[in-house]
């Protein structure tokens, strides 16, 4: 088939060489003229332009375009173009993190021109180039059926990793759920870990890299993430080249949004996006302020700055 792109991040780049090595016609933009550069040089196949209209230019109708911009302000800016430029009967598949109440609105937006938006959650990363990339998709269900090359080519498998799970949103709303699952998981294995690396029970520090790559064959808590830790621990077993600041994409915070929204209680979910939050701060007021209640109803001494620990009582 034969696709626009618009957005040729990471992500974008590496969906953009995985459909053009499946055989299809994929003709990128973006902002960044060196970006262009660099992936055509690399991928033959993919066609370059200088822009969206020329991108358009060169596909034939009916046209579907992906966009993979950050979600908020660039995506509206990038759809808004294309509804404007594109004709009836085009459609356009959001595949960035855009707020499922965002993509409602623009699919209205666009359905008055005869457009179709399909919103499709993506889930894989920097590694569904090999590996494939999940696609949770929203829309009409005949839209998505014509468009099943080119999702089983961004896909694990024909079958697998990929489909339809609702109307307009849906796609956007099972990835903000999927990426709060995705925190509460993270969280659980950094907790974890950090107990197994505090303990002096042994003669001998526990071995964090071995434990993770025994963990992922049999264990009930294999997953791809624990892979993934017991990848970043053999590489770096202190983890000394990584800073314990975590940033956050957004979508972990319109998940807890929505539960309370819905009045469904998600504490690990809450739990894990405050963690966050916590990782970002130099130095906690809060945990200032507990150390000064401690010290003045029980007399329990306080740990002046820069000083290394203090008392664990009380």
């Amino acid at each position: 088939m034969e696709l626009g792109l618009v957005g040729i991040g990471k992500m974008g780049a590496n969906m953009a060489s995985r459909l053009a090595r499946a055989g299809h016609v994929v003709v990128v933009t973006d902002r960044d003229p060196g970006a262009v550069a660099s992936l055509t040089g690399s991928e033959p196949s993919v066609h370059g332009t200088a822009s969206i209209e020329e991108m358009i230019q060169k596909l034939h109708p009916p046209r579907t375009v992906w966009v993979m911009v950050p979600a908020g302000e660039p995506t509206d800016q990038v759809i808004a173009q294309l509804v404007h430029d594109l004709s009836a009967g085009d459609t356009i598949v959001d595949g960035g993190n855009s707020n499922y109440k965002d993509t409602k609105r623009r699919s209205e937006s666009a359905s008055k021109q005869g457009i179709v938006l399909i919103d499709a959650g993506t889930s894989g990363g920097i590694w569904g180039l090999e590996q494939g990339y999940c696609l949770m998709l929203g829309g009409p269900e005949t839209t998505i059926d014509r468009l099943s090359p080119i999702f089983c080519s961004l896909a694990p498998g024909t079958d697998l990793g990929w489909g339809r799970v609702g109307s307009s949103g849906a796609g956007h709303f099972a990835k903000m759920v999927h990426n709060g699952i995705e925190y509460g998981l993270m969280q659980a294995y950094a907790e974890g870990f950090e107990v197994l690396a505090a303990t002096e029970s042994f003669e001998q520090p526990l071995d964090l890299a071995a434990l993770a790559s025994i963990w992922r064959h049999g264990s009930v808590v294999r997953s791809w993430l624990l892979d993934l830790v017991a990848s970043a621990l053999k590489d770096d077993p202190a983890l000394s080249a990584v800073k314990g600041w975590v940033a956050d994409s957004g979508e972990g915070r319109w998940a807890v949004a929505e539960a309370i929204d819905l009045d469904v209680p998600a504490p690990v979910i809450t739990a894990s996006l405050l963690a966050r939050l916590v990782s970002r701060q130099p130095e906690s007021f809060a945990a200032k302020l507990l150390a000064a209640l401690r010290q003045q109803f029980g007399g329990h001494s306080v740990v002046p700055p820069e000083s290394p620990s203090g008392s664990r009582n009380g």
